[in-house]
C-alpha cells in the first residue's frame, strides 16, 4: 500500500534551538528549588547524618519532578506528540553530567560530612552554563556564577549552618532564574501574537 501520508521536514539545528528558547523553561528550576528547600528545612530541623540522606534523596529527585512540574507549567518534558529537538538530548546530557558529580561529592563527603552543600550545591549548578548558550540567554549565566560565587562565600562564613545557609543562597538563586525565565517567555510570546502564548506542543 502506498503511504500518502507527507514525510516529516527536516528543521535545521538552528531552528531546533530556536524552537527549545522559545519554551517556558520553568519546570526543572521550580524543581530544584523546591529539592533544595527541602534539603534547608532537613538541615534546620534534622540531626547531621539525617540532614544528609535527606539532600542525596531531594537532589537526586529533582530530574523526577521536574517531569511532574512540566505537566503544570504547559512544558510537559513527557510529551510524545512533541516534535524531537536535538536539544533535548543536549539538556538531559548536561543533568546525566550534574548526576555524575556525586563521584566527586561522595570521597570529599566520607573526610568532611559538611563538604556536601559545597561540592553538590556547586557542580550541579554548572548545567546551567550550556543551558544558557542553548536558549541565548544571560540567565543560565547568572545562575552558575552567582551559585557558585554565594555557596562558596556563605559556606566559608557559616561553618556550623552549612546544610541551612547553602540550600537559602541556592533557593534564592532558583527564585531569581524563574522569575527571569517567566519575564522572558511572556516577553517571547507577546511577540509572536499568532501563538496564542503557548509554545508548539503545549497542552492546551
Amino acid at each position: 500500500m502506498t503511504n500518502l501520508e507527507p514525510a516529516p521536514a527536516i528543521r535545521t539545528l538552528d531552528e531546533q534551538r530556536c524552537e527549545f528558547a522559545r519554551r517556558r523553561g520553568v519546570a526543572m528550576p521550580l524543581a530544584g528549588m523546591v529539592a533544595w528547600a527541602i534539603v534547608g528545612v532537613a538541615g534546620a530541623f534534622l540531626p547531621p547524618a539525617a540532614a544528609v540522606w535527606v539532600l542525596f534523596g531531594a537532589t537526586g529527585s529533582i530530574l523526577f519532578l521536574g517531569l511532574f512540574f512540566s505537566r503544570f507549567t504547559g512544558e510537559n518534558l513527557l510529551d510524545k506528540q512533541r516534535p524531537k529537538n536535538v536539544f533535548d538530548s543536549l539538556f538531559l546530557h548536561t543533568v546525566a553530567m550534574a548526576v555524575l558529580v556525586y563521584a566527586v561529592a561522595i570521597p570529599f563527603f566520607q573526610a568532611d560530612y559538611t563538604s556536601l552543600p559545597l561540592s553538590v550545591g556547586i557542580l550541579s549548578g554548572l548545567m546551567w552554563l550550556p543551558l544558557s548558550w542553548i536558549i541565548g540567554h544571560w540567565v543560565g549565566t547568572f545562575h552558575t556564577f552567582a551559585r557558585t560565587a554565594l555557596v562558596t562565600a556563605v559556606w566559608y562564613l557559616f561553618p556550623l549552618s552549612r546544610f541551612l545557609v547553602v540550600p537559602a543562597v541556592i533557593v534564592a538563586v532558583y527564585a531569581v532564574t524563574i522569575i527571569v525565565l517567566e519575564v522572558r517567555w511572556r516577553r517571547i510570546h507577546r511577540a509572536e501574537p499568532s501563538q496564542g502564548g503557548r509554545e508548539p506542543g503545549e497542552a492546551r
